[in-house]
């Protein structure tokens, strides 16, 4: 029998690499002009979109907040809100 390996992904506050169950699933939900992009967590991987991945931790998701890295990596023009993600967190 054949063994796969594990998939690896990136921590985009981080930048260190992990196994991506290790780490949580991020993508943009794009809701009215107005109130802009939101990010939802996407714990079981099977929400539809780009993906971005972070350590469950809030110093990974503040530093990818500060870096701006969701934005980059999400390929989004403004800067997405977070507070679902940090509830998530929390």
């Amino acid at each position: 029998m054949v063994r796969r390996a594990d998939v690896i992904r990136t921590c985009v506050g981080c930048r260190n690499r992990a196994s991506a169950s290790e780490l949580l699933r991020v993508v943009a939900n794009p809701e009215t002009p107005a109130t802009g992009v939101r990010l939802v967590p996407d714990p079981a991987r099977k929400l539809p979109g780009r993906g971005a991945h972070v350590h469950p931790a809030p110093e990974c998701l503040e530093q990818a907040r500060r870096r701006r890295a969701f934005k980059r990596a999400l390929r989004l023009s403004s800067e997405p809100d977070l507070t679902a993600v940090a509830d998530f967190l929390a």
